[in-house]
């Protein structure tokens, strides 16, 4: 926890006797800084943000209540506190001072040594908060390299095997998410793929995202079609959700022998098929139901002729939903549209390409969900994995 003599204190005051007195009064407890004006202060609390701001109200050209309404606008001090020193006593004054942001409001005359209890008061709470803060920003970290330990990023093995191109992004809104992806190497002849979105953000959701992709690499091994996984999947995560959360969901398996792929869908965004020959186009019609609302539900399956150079893009609704300034939403059709122009690259480009779409068309504005993208596109004939027996 920061230590009180490290913190710094900006007093801001237009008669230099008031900020005498406080800098005599302060000056070996705490690091100081001074601003005659409010325009100063801003300035000052931008070039160097205070732990704690002293602030007079009643000043030439910018008010307090100004200077305060300001600081908080100011991501470097939105959360500094800030106390009022006025010589306005009256309690609208006080309740105005409050309404724009103070944590605190003492009157003047003041006894100094009430004005360093509370400086002290103030400076605790805060380096308090910051410790807990750093503490939960540092387990987040912690927790968001387990999340992504949990996908895989080498597919090296699997394109090998498989004679497949994988390209995968992931990046979610906040430290950790709900947004995942997994790839299973189920068998000689079957590949599986799936994609997620866990409903809401944060911890709860990556908590559920955990839960979801580890009992989704578990069926996969042992069930072959994609509907009877997702029927299994959402009775598993049906039978102990308190918290009643859900995810959407998508698994395909790719067979590379027969060239097909067959594909379930729970709820998830519709995944793009770029075809070697010919325009893109949705891999699936129907969304299905998300699991883990209730048990026994039932999913269709979709069967596609996958030939070399055929591309799956697989993603989450970060990606359609992404909005630009102008609240305008980047949309399925201009997915598609985009897509096009991916033909022929390989996989790692196209998931990389869909990416920088959404960021151009974005141009800044922030990122509201999760996104995730992952591209499958075959290059050829596959091979029979090392290590694996093929089926008589």
């Amino acid at each position: 926890m920061k230590k009180l003599s490290e913190c710094r204190v900006l007093l801001v005051d237009d008669a230099k006797a008031n900020l005498d007195i406080l800098t005599e009064g302060l000056k070996g407890e705490h690091k100081l800084s001074l601003a005659l004006n409010g325009e100063m202060a801003l300035q000052a609390a931008a070039r160097t943000p205070p732990d704690l701001v002293l602030l007079d109200i009643v000043m030439p050209g910018m008010d307090g209540y100004e200077v305060c309404r300001r600081l908080r606008q100011m991501p470097e001090t939105a959360e500094v506190p800030i106390m009022f020193l006025s010589s306005l006593e009256e309690i609208e004054n006080k309740t105005r001072g409050f309404e724009a942001g103070a944590n605190d409001y003492l009157t003047k005359p003041f006894e100094m040594l009430e004005v360093k209890a509370r400086v002290r008061s103030l400076l605790k709470a805060k380096a308090y908060s910051d410790a807990v803060k750093e503490q939960i920003a540092s387990e987040l970290r912690v927790a968001r390299e387990i999340q992504m330990g949990m996908l895989p990023h080498d597919f090296t093995m699997v394109e090998r095997n498989y004679q497949v191109n994988f390209g995968a992004v992931l990046e979610s809104a906040r430290e950790v998410g709900g947004d995942l992806y997994g790839v299973c190497a189920a068998g000689p002849d079957r590949l599986v793929v799936f994609v997620g979105d866990v409903s809401g953000k944060g911890i709860p959701a990556s908590l559920f995202m955990v839960r979801a992709i580890s009992l989704a690499r578990l069926l996969a091994r042992d069930i072959a079609e994609p509907e009877r996984i997702l029927a299994r999947l959402n009775d598993e995560l049906t039978a102990d959700n308190p918290s009643g959360m859900f995810v959407t969901f998508l698994c395909a398996v790719y067979e590379p022998k027969a060239n097909r792929l067959t594909l379930a869908n729970a709820g998830h965004c519709r995944p793009v098929l770029l075809p070697a020959a010919g325009p893109p186009r949705w891999a699936v019609k129907d969304l299905g139901t998300a699991l883990g609302f209730e048990p026994g539900l039932k999913f269709q399956r979709t069967e596609l002729d996958f030939q070399p150079q055929d591309t799956l893009i697989l993603y989450s609704d970060g990606v359609t939903e992404a909005f630009n300034s102008h609240e305008e939403c980047y949309g399925t059709e201009r997915l598609l549209a985009d897509a096009a122009s991916f033909c022929g690259q390989p996989a790692t480009h196209i998931s990389a390409s869909v990416l920088q779409r959404i960021r151009a068309f974005a141009n800044g504005a922030p990122q509201s969900d999760d996104i995730a993208i992952l591209a499958m596109k075959v290059i050829g004939s596959a091979k029979s994995p090392s290590g694996m027996q093929e089926h008589s």
